[in-house]
């Protein structure tokens, strides 16, 4: 049930931290720093994303990766609770207790991270997506979310995300943060756009760098419950069940799942001055697949 609407009041107020901006009514110092003295656990799986890049399909993926595709572990318990997120004021209720192995979630740089992943405990699975994709599904997460500023156009979030101007920091930043710190951490990079190509090729590489193993007869049950159309249409992660206080319920937390997005929206001006930032911002990153400003 919704609380009542006088009872909880979310807005859109920001809170700077050490330059980065975070949803003040959802983030709290507090929780940044329970994030960044997180005891890590050997066993501990960490999934990190910048906002609206595949966080809620790695979460499901992970939750039944880590639990051999039992999907009785996953029908009754939302995944947001299977893989809380680090930097929320609910994460040691949910977090502190719990059995081993663990499934946290967080959208935080490197720098504000738990410093024992830095160390070589635990292990993280980083998701990163095509920005111009990413930058077209947090717009549309801004016009729902109410704890996002909505946006005054589309013109304007563009600059606001070329500019680190958006809660969660930079795009750019998060995954050089992060790239920065690969030899020292347990970390794999993987592409939303190679879950969406190959799924169950890119389940069976998570599991191996997990140090799990799954027959045909998992994979093909894991690959069809984490298809787009089952998440979409699944209350455990689908987000329906969130009190309409936090979103407006006109919009749908999952919209479409799908790659190349953002040629529904870019123009072809905007597009050559995007990858050409793009491009600046990057150089000298390159990840293992070769992807760095290939954003076509």
């Amino acid at each position: 049930m919704d609380p009542p609407a006088d009872e909880v009041k979310i807005t859109d107020a920001i809170l700077e931290v050490d330059g980065c901006l975070f949803p003040a009514d959802i983030i709290l110092r507090e929780g940044l720093a329970y994030t960044k003295n997180f005891p890590v656990r050997e066993d501990d799986v960490f999934i990190v994303t910048y906002p609206k890049s595949g966080t809620t399909w790695m979460q499901e993926i992970l939750s039944l990766i880590m639990n051999d595709v039992d999907i009785s572990k996953v029908e009754s318990v939302p995944n947001r609770n299977r893989a809380p997120w680090l930097e929320l004021a609910t994460a040691p209720v949910y977090l502190d207790g719990r059995e081993s192995p663990r499934l946290a979630t967080t959208h935080v740089y490197a720098t504000f991270a738990p410093t024992q992943i830095m160390q070589g405990k635990g292990k993280v699975v980083y998701v990163y997506r095509n920005p111009k994709d990413t930058l077209i599904s947090f717009y549309h997460f801004h016009n729902m979310a109410k704890f996002l500023s909505t946006p005054e156009s589309f013109e304007s979030f563009v600059s606001d995300f070329m500019n680190e101007k958006l809660s969660f920091g930079s795009w750019f930043e998060h995954i050089k943060t992060w790239m920065d710190v690969r030899d020292k951490a347990k970390l794999m990079f993987i592409a939303y756009e190679d879950l969406h190509k190959d799924l169950a090729g890119s389940v069976t590489h998570i599991a191996t760098f997990l140090g799990k193993k799954l027959d045909a007869e998992k994979l093909k049950v894991l690959v069809d419950h984490c298809s787009f159309s089952s998440m979409k249409n699944n209350n455990m992660v689908n987000y329906s069940e969130v009190p309409r206080t936090y979103f407006d319920r006109g919009q749908k937390f999952m919209r479409k799942g799908t790659v190349g997005d953002w040629k529904t929206m870019f123009t072809v001006a905007m597009n050559e001055e995007f990858d050409a930032f793009v491009r600046e911002k990057m150089k000298g990153y390159e990840l293992d697949d070769g992807w760095t400003s290939d954003t076509k």
